[in-house]
């Protein structure tokens, strides 16, 4: 039994439910769900997290009305820190963007300030948004993951259920500094089971990973169920625990569902994630 089974926080969540598309503003549709569930089974302790970092989610269907009636429609981007003692469940998000659709705001800046406003009650803790216009291309431009990518490795897989243990040090006992990546990633949601698809950047300092293994675990995850934000811990703790990495960041980008994607950072000393990545399957 996990901490997820028969959970309290978890009962009346969106997820896999028919649902009614409100399109008039509505704030009480956002449903928090508490990072502890995770955190517990991780042996992580909330007072005290081993890591720092942020959840990047990217909007792409927020519209509203102007004053006078007239459509509006933006990117969002939405900054929720790691600190926060809830996530967002990420159907009622979507239904709660949608709830903006036919409602009226003076301007952009009223529409930001209720989504700070509310989003930042949700979670209990600030969240940052901006918002950016279609046409400024500067938030939607593709770029490159940094680092090697360990997915030519030619490596054989028999078993798709979650390991751990197949995380190895390199034989060469070499200390370095190095960024790896890997767009084979795939996770399912924790309530629904619907798969969920990411790249991921690992930068390190310490003895070297074995590659083959390193590859090994993230394709483990391929039949495991659980949201994002709690993967990227799992990736993080686990290559703390396992492989005894002083300084480390995971940084996953999964790919949009419903018009949102979500993209957890985890580092050992920098609170915002430090470089902007954008991948073509977003």
């Amino acid at each position: 039994m996990t901490a997820y089974d028969n959970s309290e926080a978890l009962k009346g969540t969106l997820l896999g439910q028919q649902t009614e598309y409100k399109d008039q503003y509505d704030a009480s549709l956002l449903f928090p769900i508490p990072r502890k569930l995770n955190r517990d089974e991780l042996n992580v302790v909330e007072s005290n997290l081993p890591f720092k970092g942020q959840d990047l989610w990217t909007g792409y269907e927020l519209s509203w009305l102007n004053a006078k009636g007239k459509p509006q429609v933006a990117v969002a981007e939405f900054i929720f820190p790691c600190q926060s003692s809830h996530l967002v469940e990420s159907k009622s998000f979507k239904l709660y963007l949608n709830s903006f659709n036919q409602t009226r705001f003076v301007d952009w800046q009223t529409v930001q300030a209720h989504l700070e406003r509310d989003l930042s009650q949700a979670v209990n803790a600030p969240v940052q948004i901006k918002l950016y216009k279609s046409d400024e291309l500067s938030s939607l431009q593709l770029t490159a993951l940094p680092g090697l990518c360990i997915d030519d490795l030619d490596i054989e897989i028999d078993d798709y259920q979650f390991d751990s243990n197949l995380l190895k040090l390199s034989d060469s006992n070499e200390q370095v500094t190095e960024t790896l990546h890997s767009h084979l990633l795939k996770s399912n949601c924790l309530i629904t089971s619907q798969p969920d698809w990411a790249s991921i950047v690992i930068r390190y300092s310490g003895a070297q990973i074995c590659h083959e293994s390193l590859l090994r675990y993230l394709i483990s995850f391929r039949n495991h169920n659980e949201f994002h934000e709690q993967c990227v811990e799992r990736i993080y703790c686990d290559m703390q625990i396992k492989l005894g990495i002083k300084e480390l960041e995971v940084y996953a980008r999964y790919t949009r569902r419903g018009g949102l994607d979500i993209n957890p950072y985890r580092a050992t000393n920098n609170d915002e994630i430090p470089f902007v990545i954008k991948t073509n399957r977003q």
